[in-house]
Parts: structure tokens; C-alpha cells; sequence
């Protein structure tokens, strides 16, 4: 396995536990062409939600992959997702409560700093 894909896989396993921790159940698609990773249910509200594992300033927001022709690159679609949930390799959580369509990379703020102790998910 690549190291980049188990770095999102261990993101993707670290958003379920937090979001799980909050309150919030989680759902996995079946897909995975899908522009989402989970979906979280947040009181009776489903929210799609693009998983990122970062290791610099910025979080690289496109879509790679590859077929037979080469490296397929896309940048993220209008409404391609509703949260974008972010792990740094500080461990530090991330969220984003809006998609990000159009941009190539975003950089984590704390005012977008994830508490888990604190935060309450719906409050937007």
C-alpha cells in the first residue's frame, strides 16, 4: 500500500472517531469515486464530508488519480461536498464547514481548529 493513501486512510478513520465522539453518526459510501469521503448525521442533518491528511502549511484540496494514460488532476467541483475535515501529522483536527470548489489548496486557521472537547457540530 502507498504511503499516501494510508495516510488518508488513517485520516479517514481519525474523523470517524471524532465526529463519533461528538455525537454524530457516520456513514462510509460505497463508492469510491464519490468528491466525499463520510457522511455525517448531526442531529438528523446528513453532511458530506472530504476527508485531507496534511503534512505542510497548506492542505492540497484537488483529486489525483490515475489510468491508463496518466495522473487524472481536478480541482473540486461546486458543491462537491459539504465539510472539509482536516488532519495535520501535529494530529491537530481541522474543520471547514463549507465546500471549497475551485481552489487548489487551503491553508488550516485556528479559527477552523476542531476541539473535540468543546466544539458542538451544528453550530454554524
Amino acid at each position: 500500500m502507498r504511503t499516501t493513501q494510508r495516510k488518508g486512510d488513517y485520516a479517514v478513520t481519525r474523523a470517524i472517531a471524532s465526529f463519533t465522539r461528538v455525537g454524530c453518526d457516520v456513514s462510509l459510501p460505497i463508492t469510491e469515486s464519490a468528491a466525499y469521503d463520510i457522511v455525517v448525521d448531526a442531529q438528523g442533518i446528513l453532511y458530506r464530508v472530504q476527508v485531507r491528511y496534511f503534512s505542510g502549511k497548506e492542505v492540497d484540496l484537488r483529486r489525483i488519480h490515475s489510468n491508463s494514460t496518466g495522473y487524472i488532476v481536478k480541482k473540486t467541483a461546486s458543491n462537491a461536498y459539504d465539510w472539509l475535515y482536516m488532519l495535520g501529522t501535529d494530529d491537530k483536527e481541522y474543520l471547514i464547514k463549507e465546500c471549497l470548489s475551485g481552489r487548489r489548496s487551503v491553508r488550516p486557521q485556528p479559527t477552523n481548529l476542531f476541539d473535540m472537547k468543546s466544539d458542538r457540530i451544528n453550530d454554524d
